[in-house]
Protein backbone atom coordinates (compact mmCIF):
# COMPACT_ATOMS: atom_id res chain seq x y z
CA UNK A 1 0.00 0.00 0.00
CA UNK A 2 1.15 3.40 -0.85
CA UNK A 3 0.03 6.43 1.53
CA UNK A 4 0.29 9.87 0.99
CA UNK A 5 -0.74 12.97 2.82
CA UNK A 6 -3.05 14.86 1.15
CA UNK A 7 -0.60 17.76 0.96
CA UNK A 8 2.07 15.87 -0.70
CA UNK A 9 -0.59 14.33 -3.50
CA UNK A 10 -1.65 17.93 -3.93
CA UNK A 11 2.04 19.27 -4.99
CA UNK A 12 2.39 16.10 -6.87
CA UNK A 13 -0.73 16.72 -8.92
CA UNK A 14 -0.06 20.16 -9.45
CA UNK A 15 3.71 19.57 -10.82
CA UNK A 16 2.12 17.06 -13.45
CA UNK A 17 -0.61 19.96 -14.50
CA UNK A 18 2.96 22.45 -14.94
CA UNK A 19 4.25 19.95 -16.97
CA UNK A 20 1.72 20.06 -19.70
CA UNK A 21 1.48 19.55 -22.40
CA UNK A 22 4.11 16.91 -21.54
CA UNK A 23 4.48 14.03 -19.24
CA UNK A 24 5.73 15.68 -15.84
CA UNK A 25 8.01 13.09 -13.33
CA UNK A 26 9.77 13.15 -9.71
CA UNK A 27 10.99 10.60 -6.79
CA UNK A 28 9.13 9.24 -3.68
CA UNK A 29 11.41 9.40 -1.13
CA UNK A 30 9.81 7.54 2.67
CA UNK A 31 11.23 5.46 5.57
CA UNK A 32 13.16 2.44 3.96
CA UNK A 33 10.43 -0.70 2.85
CA UNK A 34 7.41 1.10 3.39
CA UNK A 35 4.84 2.75 0.99
CA UNK A 36 4.75 5.81 3.66
CA UNK A 37 5.64 8.45 1.40
CA UNK A 38 7.53 11.49 3.83
CA UNK A 39 8.44 13.88 0.33
CA UNK A 40 8.39 14.20 -3.27
CA UNK A 41 11.27 15.04 -5.36
CA UNK A 42 9.46 17.04 -8.37
CA UNK A 43 12.15 16.85 -11.15
CA UNK A 44 12.71 18.27 -14.78
CA UNK A 45 10.77 15.44 -17.79
CA UNK A 46 14.18 15.24 -20.35
CA UNK A 47 12.63 13.85 -22.78
CA UNK A 48 10.30 16.57 -23.07
CA UNK A 49 7.66 14.82 -24.50
CA UNK A 50 3.73 13.96 -24.34
CA UNK A 51 4.54 10.02 -24.34
CA UNK A 52 7.34 9.44 -22.38
CA UNK A 53 9.56 10.71 -19.29
CA UNK A 54 13.33 10.80 -18.18
CA UNK A 55 14.52 11.59 -14.89
CA UNK A 56 17.32 14.18 -15.15
CA UNK A 57 19.81 11.95 -13.16
CA UNK A 58 21.33 15.13 -11.75
CA UNK A 59 18.13 15.67 -10.03
CA UNK A 60 17.78 12.20 -9.05
CA UNK A 61 21.39 12.71 -7.51
CA UNK A 62 20.26 15.41 -5.52
CA UNK A 63 17.03 14.15 -4.84
CA UNK A 64 18.55 10.93 -3.20
CA UNK A 65 21.09 13.15 -1.10
CA UNK A 66 18.02 15.34 0.05
CA UNK A 67 15.90 12.25 1.23
CA UNK A 68 18.88 10.73 3.31
CA UNK A 69 19.94 13.55 5.18
CA UNK A 70 16.24 13.54 6.14
CA UNK A 71 16.52 9.96 6.95
CA UNK A 72 14.93 8.53 4.30
CA UNK A 73 15.30 6.55 1.10
CA UNK A 74 13.85 6.88 -2.66
CA UNK A 75 10.75 4.61 -2.24
CA UNK A 76 9.66 5.30 -5.80
CA UNK A 77 9.13 7.44 -9.11
CA UNK A 78 5.77 9.55 -10.05
CA UNK A 79 4.90 10.79 -13.35
CA UNK A 80 1.94 12.27 -15.43
CA UNK A 81 -0.28 10.49 -18.35
CA UNK A 82 -1.87 13.07 -20.32
CA UNK A 83 -4.11 11.38 -22.25
CA UNK A 84 -4.59 8.35 -21.01
CA UNK A 85 -5.49 6.38 -17.82
CA UNK A 86 -3.44 5.59 -15.03
CA UNK A 87 -2.12 2.69 -15.84
CA UNK A 88 1.73 1.76 -16.74
CA UNK A 89 2.35 1.55 -20.27
CA UNK A 90 4.56 -0.81 -22.28
CA UNK A 91 7.35 2.13 -22.22
CA UNK A 92 7.14 2.15 -18.27
CA UNK A 93 7.30 -1.15 -17.86
CA UNK A 94 10.54 -1.58 -19.53
CA UNK A 95 11.81 1.51 -17.59
CA UNK A 96 10.80 0.19 -14.34
CA UNK A 97 14.40 -0.20 -12.71
CA UNK A 98 13.90 -1.35 -9.33
CA UNK A 99 11.55 -4.15 -7.99
CA UNK A 100 10.88 -2.55 -4.76
CA UNK A 101 9.41 0.76 -5.78
CA UNK A 102 6.32 2.14 -6.07
CA UNK A 103 5.76 3.29 -9.30
CA UNK A 104 2.91 5.75 -9.14
CA UNK A 105 1.13 7.48 -12.59
CA UNK A 106 -0.83 10.17 -12.26
CA UNK A 107 -3.54 10.85 -15.24
CA UNK A 108 -4.50 14.18 -16.44
CA UNK A 109 -6.76 12.43 -18.98
CA UNK A 110 -10.24 13.13 -17.27
CA UNK A 111 -11.20 16.60 -15.41
CA UNK A 112 -10.20 15.25 -11.97
CA UNK A 113 -6.59 13.72 -11.74
CA UNK A 114 -6.27 10.25 -10.79
CA UNK A 115 -3.33 9.03 -8.69
CA UNK A 116 -2.51 4.90 -8.94
CA UNK A 117 0.50 2.87 -7.79
CA UNK A 118 1.46 -0.32 -8.97
CA UNK A 119 4.82 -2.37 -8.32
CA UNK A 120 6.72 -3.74 -11.23
CA UNK A 121 8.53 -6.82 -10.74
CA UNK A 122 10.14 -8.81 -13.65
CA UNK A 123 8.03 -7.13 -16.19
CA UNK A 124 4.73 -8.21 -14.03
CA UNK A 125 2.24 -5.18 -12.81
CA UNK A 126 0.52 -5.51 -9.43
CA UNK A 127 -1.67 -2.31 -8.62
CA UNK A 128 -1.68 -1.32 -4.59
CA UNK A 129 -3.97 0.73 -3.17
CA UNK A 130 -3.21 4.23 -2.78
CA UNK A 131 -4.18 6.02 1.11
CA UNK A 132 -4.91 9.50 0.96
CA UNK A 133 -4.27 10.89 4.11
CA UNK A 134 -6.09 13.85 5.11
CA UNK A 135 -9.02 13.57 3.10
Amino acid sequence: MLRISTAIADEMVAHCLLGLPDEACGLLAGPEGTGDVAAIYPTDNLAASALVYTVDPRAHLRADRAAEDAGNVLIGVFHSHTHTEAYPSPTDVAQAPDPTWHYVIVSLRDMAPAIRSFRIIEGEITEEAVEVIGR
